[in-house]
């Protein structure tokens, strides 16, 4: 795949040297707090890259780029009968609208409808995010302790 752009914001293929700055962002504390989703040592966050992510190939994954640097990444998954989508951001690009732009691009790629996102709730940008672009509240779910906002998009917007 040949990189997208959109205002300065493109997608591309994830590099090796990509996912040093995947782990960073991912133990990045307000990051965490935003997501509640708990870090994942080094060696286990290279192994689900390199053995989940990257070697599966119904996975969909794109590093985000801004200024040719890499900003975060966007993925979607299959989970039983419903394909997802996540995304996770560099602090410093948070509120520029990075996140909408490649979000949009990314939903260009990926063709299955419907399609879910579960941001933690308490998350109020990514569900604003997500609702812009056309996905709608579900309901909630429970992953551990915590409560999700699941979202459906159904139409490519």
């Amino acid at each position: 795949m040949g990189e997208t752009e959109s205002g300065g914001v493109r997608l591309r293929a994830v590099q090796e040297g990509d996912l040093e700055v995947f782990l960073a962002q991912e133990h990045d504390a307000e990051a965490v707090r935003r997501s509640g989703f708990a870090p994942r040592p080094e060696a286990a966050f290279m192994t689900h890259w390199t053995e989940r992510i990257l070697a599966d190939p119904a996975v969909l994954v794109r590093t985000v780029t801004v200024d040719g640097e890499p900003a975060g990444h966007i993925v979607s998954w299959w989970d039983d009968d419903r394909r997802f989508v996540g995304y996770w951001l560099g602090r410093s690009h948070w509120g520029r609208g990075v996140g909408t732009l490649a979000l949009t691009l990314f939903l260009k790629e990926e063709p299955v409808r419907p399609l879910y996102a579960d941001p933690l709730t308490g998350n109020t940008a990514s569900v604003r995010l997500l609702e812009r672009l056309g996905f709608r509240r579900q309901g909630t779910v429970r992953h551990g302790d915590a409560e999700h906002t699941l979202l459906a998009l159904h139409d490519t917007p």
